[in-house]
């Protein structure tokens, strides 16, 4: 099992910046260049983590963990998913690195 660690939590009401991106978590609003951007709430809430976390690497595991709130490993794709679709609206001003036999992180 997994164990939640307690950095997992993200302060409600606060902006996060993050280059030329910006989170509003209390109206979930998220834009990039000052124009809205359109991500699903596990979007947001994994980009709102990895912000928060910058510079730490996760794995899978723990990324199940504190964003989908899933304490047990399962082999699934969803991780993965989500990552490339943060890639791919946020665009390469997005730094996350996969790191090697680790899992990700926000440069």
């Amino acid at each position: 099992m997994i164990q939640q660690p307690a950095a997992c939590q993200i302060q409600a009401g606060t902006k996060l910046l993050y280059k030329n991106i910006e989170l509003d978590t209390a109206s979930g609003l998220v834009c990039k260049d000052g124009r809205p951007v359109e991500l699903s709430p596990k979007e947001r809430c994994l980009l709102a983590f990895l912000i928060s976390h910058r510079g730490q690497a996760f794995s899978r595991a723990e990324l199940l963990a504190c964003v989908w709130g899933v304490s047990m490993p399962l082999r699934t794709r969803t991780v993965d998913m989500h990552i490339r679709q943060l890639r791919r609206k946020l665009g390469p001003e997005l730094d996350i690195v996969t790191v090697f036999k680790v899992g990700y992180r926000l440069t």
